[in-house]
């Protein structure tokens, strides 16, 4: 039996053409994906916390700069967990210093949450560097490149959410 397991047309099939197709793009951006997979491990774990905390950190610090304010309510909306879940999540990343509860400004019952100045030095510092590499490389596009990359992975997260192009 002929199975391409171990080898780079596992999911998609070989090419056997000498032009680059469809199955070449899929592989590639497979390929992308598993590297951006276990960049987020590293992160993880160099921050000592799991995928949700690391995803509820950085729509965090993104309302920060966005100067939005953040509840408990929103953010477990935002994540798809329980008011419990959220509960949990809060004060993990609270007792690690990532992130403070305020009192609302308006709304003495409500509180909002907001990522330390702390939080925001280590991610820049882990990610950072990394950033800047994948600046680089997308900065090598013309922006008619850019163009046709935006719009094609536009056309893919559609594709995996299910929704008609």
């Amino acid at each position: 039996m002929d199975d391409n397991r171990g080898s780079r047309g596992y999911w998609y099939g070989l090419e056997n053409r000498k032009r680059m197709g469809p199955v070449d793009v899929l592989n590639a951006l497979r390929d992308y994906r598993s590297a951006e997979a276990d960049m987020r491990r590293r992160t993880r774990a160099s921050m000592g916390m799991g995928e949700t905390d690391l995803v509820a950190l950085r729509y965090l610090l993104e309302a920060e700069r966005a100067g939005r304010q953040v509840g408990p309510k929103e953010l477990a909306v935002r994540l798809g967990v329980t008011s419990a879940s959220i509960t949990s999540l809060v004060d993990r990343l609270v007792r690690s210093g990532y992130v403070t509860r305020e009192p609302h400004p308006t709304d003495r019952r409500a509180l909002v949450l907001r990522p330390s100045a702390e939080s925001d030095h280590e991610v820049r510092n882990t990610l950072g560097d990394m950033h800047a590499r994948m600046m680089e490389v997308a900065g090598t596009l013309s922006e008619e490149d850019s163009a046709t990359v935006v719009e094609f992975l536009r056309r893919m997260r559609r594709a995996i959410d299910g929704l008609a192009t």
